[in-house]
């Protein structure tokens, strides 16, 4: 048997993942006035608990790179999926905060290997000109999952409450699983399924070949002895809290600010998400078809990445000056968001542009552990800037750093290119 595309259908399962690892992760935060009402908990509660969802999240990218770089895949995504399915079904027996911590922390363990899986993945099964694409597909499930989450929830949640929400998502990613395990047999140079055509022109187009994958991968000091690699590192130091603030918080603002309750939350939170989805798609295809008409990957990537920047630091000024209403600030956010993942598909691809084999991995989990551990400092002083104050300084600083990730690209990367 012959799928034709087969590389899309892989992409498509990843994508599918994504979506279902953002349902999961964003449960707590949508339910959180109900469950916070139920176990009399407090917003420093759940700062500290989303916090340790984040420190465990931020060691398992790079933790979860160097697996995926040492077993593969195929069977990366499986241990990541299944253990992150089995927390989130854990978070139904949480009492407190001790107990939400050691679930948010296998959360966070299992969610992490999504993604530089996603950027292994794709150095896998598209030549260079289309990664960007495929990633931005991929990125696509995280905002697809915010979409479809917070409308989902609330109906789920109405209907048989927060523990067995937690208890019925848990199942989902299990389930992934099976078609997972179907359709992701082997590399492209191997897979029986795979035509001959796009066998082809996969492996004309990707640096990594067949004998790469059996050299063992650089070491991580290696891979950080070439200027280029910082390029990734401090980049999304910058860039990572943008999302985050959002995926994290933006429940929280409106129940602070609007007095929204669960149901309202899931009526209003998935609009920005829309911004989001198109946003993945629109920064890989436009990044693709810069490469296609001329463009180096340098090129193609540091424009892409300046617009969705300039995008992302408008929006962020629009919503301190003009998102006095919910609809206006979470029509706004959409925008912001779709400058987010404009960016964010290229800067995520960089460590396929730089390295082949087994040292892609590496490379987008560390990337993936410095950007999160810059999210866990601002998820310290958001309570206590907006108990003290308000949420404005918050995105002050948030549009002060959009700037600073496009600088820190053209500082350390002269030119994006392959390093080794």
């Amino acid at each position: 048997m012959k799928i034709k595309g087969l590389r899309w259908w892989i992409i498509g399962l990843v994508c599918l993942a994504t979506i279902i690892n953002y349902i999961d992760r964003s449960a707590l935060s949508i339910m959180w006035p109900d469950i916070s009402k139920d176990l009399g908990m407090t917003k420093n509660d759940y700062a500290l608990i989303l916090n340790v969802f984040l420190v465990a999240y931020a060691v398992g990218q790079s933790v979860s790179g160097k697996m995926f770089d040492k077993i593969g895949t195929k069977a990366g995504f499986v241990v990541s999926i299944t253990v992150w399915g089995l927390a989130t079904a854990l978070h139904a027996l949480a009492r407190g905060v001790l107990s939400f911590s050691v679930f948010r922390v296998l959360l966070g363990l299992g969610e992490a290997g999504n993604w530089p899986g996603a950027v292994k993945s794709n150095a896998e099964w598209f030549p260079v000109n289309e990664r960007a694409f495929a990633q931005g597909i991929f990125n696509s499930g995280a905002a697809m999952g915010s979409i479809v989450a917070p409308p989902l929830i609330a109906i789920v949640w109405v209907a048989i409450g927060w523990k067995m929400t937690f208890l019925l998502l848990g199942l989902l990613g299990l389930v992934w699983v099976i078609p997972w395990l179907i359709f992701n047999k082997a590399l492209p140079a191997k897979h029986k399924w795979i035509t001959d055509e796009e066998r082809a022109y996969i492996l004309a187009g990707i640096e990594q070949k067949d004998e790469d994958d059996q050299k063992p991968g650089l070491s991580m000091g290696q891979i950080l002895s070439h200027r280029e690699s910082w390029a990734v590192l401090v980049s999304r130091f910058f860039v990572e809290p943008i999302w985050w603030l959002f995926v994290g918080w933006m429940p929280i603002y409106l129940a602070d600010v609007y007095g929204f309750n669960v149901k309202e939350i899931g009526l209003m939170a998935w609009v920005p998400y829309v911004g989001a989805a198109l946003g993945s798609l629109s920064g890989g295809y436009f990044s693709g078809r810069l490469m296609t008409n001329g463009a180096s990957v340098d090129q193609a990537r540091k424009k892409t990445i300046l617009v969705g920047c300039v995008i992302m630091f408008l929006g962020m000024i629009a919503t301190i000056l003009l998102g006095n209403t919910p609809i206006k600030f979470v029509v706004i956010v959409a925008g912001v968001l779709f400058g987010f993942q404009f960016v964010i598909s290229n800067i995520q691809t960089i460590p396929s542009d730089l390295f082949s084999g087994k040292s892609v991995g590496s490379l987008a989990g560390l990337g993936g552990t410095v950007g999160i551990f810059s999210v866990i400092i601002m998820n310290f002083l958001v309570p206590f800037i907006t108990d003290n104050y308000s949420y404005t300084p918050i995105f002050v600083m948030i549009a002060v750093f959009v700037p600073l990730g496009y600088l820190s690209i053209n500082f350390f990367a002269k030119e994006i290119k392959p390093v080794g």
